[in-house]
């Protein structure tokens, strides 16, 4: 019985670890190095390759261009909780994701190809520190990893000299890895008292497929309108899990759905060699009420999310100084879409304040880039509460640094 008990606040908690992979914390927020120096706001600019993920309809009229960057994203954070004597700080990892887009222009048509990450990140924690959640048993492995390749190619057509529509299709392959302790103990002796509390470790993979719609309007030389429309995407993941303490696996499915995301966004040219940008970006999170793994012979795991919409809110400046040189400053406001109830540590969310900057050196036909973003965490303390709450302080900053090469054809 004693035993038992000292499980009880471990179950409660454990109960909580999901799969969940959409946390705000969990996604590129800004794709292309540039727009990534601009605080993301890029709808209502999109005049890179980028266009092909913030707004299709900006790639009519491009010059013709190949663009390769890369992005590094790097978490940093922790989980306390006093009652328990917890102090765990998320492991320092690299989270880099190349990316390839190619755009050509044929007179009022214009055609894209893009290979990119569009979500990535993961957690990871030091056993040994977490020890006190599993008490009597552990340390265990606890770590998440994700990553998403869009493979999408996208077409635009300038209506008029200034408006222009655009088409991207989005076919996202996902890939996901979590390790952490099993949700239930397990009673081998079969004297009626838990002996064993299972590793657990699962693998899984899948395809999904959506589209995106985009708008742009130039008002005239001074003033553009962008708005984009990125459908759901549903990705059916396939994979094995594992519970090798025991010698067990099964194999599962489950059904993974990025969210609907709403944008617009406005660029004002103040001066020729300068420009300011401005975006909402809505995703609605909310549709994301719940998960559920089907196991080939363990049943089904049904996991709570009931998320939150949110809309961030993002600010960008740029500013050309001469032919060669050009930098970028940007903000944006990234509210959390998880409450207290659904919260974890394997996948953190935060309401964020983000703060970047970046360059572009010109040198004829081709340009270097480099931009770096600091997504600045608000700690959340989440108390006890009935339902699948995990008590303690939440805290997840973020670090993102990208450069990019790109040569016009």
């Amino acid at each position: 019985m004693k035993k038992i008990k000292s499980l009880k606040l471990s179950l409660i908690i454990l109960a909580l670890f999901t799969s969940s992979m959409f946390a705000n914390g969990l996604s590129l927020n800004s794709i292309g190095t540039r727009a990534l120096g601009m605080g993301g706001a890029f709808v209502g600019l999109a005049n890179d390759g980028t266009a092909l993920y913030w707004n299709p309809a900006g790639l009519a009229g491009q010059t013709s261009r190949i663009y390769v960057f890369s992005t590094d994203v790097i978490p940093s954070g922790y989980y306390k909780m006093d009652a328990a004597g917890i102090d765990a700080n998320i492991k320092t990892n690299n989270y880099i994701s190349p990316n390839f887009i190619i755009n050509y222009t044929m007179g009022k048509l214009a055609f894209a190809l893009g290979v990119y990450v569009p979500a990535g990140l993961g957690a990871e924690y030091n056993g040994a520190d977490l020890k006190n959640l599993t008490a009597p048993f552990g340390p265990y492995e606890w770590m998440s990893k994700l990553a998403v390749i869009n493979i999408s190619p996208g077409v635009a057509y300038k209506v008029t000299d200034n408006f222009s529509v655009g088409l991207a299709l989005n076919v996202y392959y996902g890939m996901f890895d979590l390790k952490k302790p099993y949700d239930t103990p397990m009673d081998l002796n079969g004297d009626g008292v838990p002996d064993v509390l299972p590793q657990y470790s699962e693998s899984s993979t899948g395809l999904g497929y959506g589209v995106t719609l985009g708008l742009k309007y130039d008002v005239n030389n001074k003033l553009s309108l962008g708005a984009t429309f990125r459908s759901s995407t549903k990705v059916t993941m396939d994979g094995t899990a594992e519970l090798p303490d025991v010698n067990m696996k099964d194999d599962f499915t489950r059904d993974v759905t990025w969210p609907m995301w709403i944008a617009g966004g406005v660029a004002y040219h103040p001066k020729n060699n300068m420009t300011v940008t401005f975006d909402a970006q809505y995703s609605n999170w909310k549709a994301l009420d719940k998960l559920t793994a089907k196991y080939d012979n363990w049943g089904e795991g049904v996991f709570v999310l009931n998320w939150n919409d949110a809309i961030q809110y993002r600010v960008g400046f740029e500013h050309t100084v001469s032919k060669a040189f050009t930098y970028r400053l940007g903000y944006y406001y990234d509210p959390a879409p998880a409450p207290d109830e659904t919260l974890n540590i394997l996948f953190p969310s935060s309401t964020n304040n983000a703060f970047s900057a970046g360059f572009t050196y010109s040198l004829g036909k081709v340009q270097l880039e480099a931009a770096g973003e600091y997504l600045l965490g608000a700690e959340r303390e989440v108390k006890a509460v009935p339902g699948n709450a995990m008590p303690g302080k939440h805290l997840l900053n973020v670090y993102s640094f990208s450069v990019g090469f790109g040569y016009n054809l």
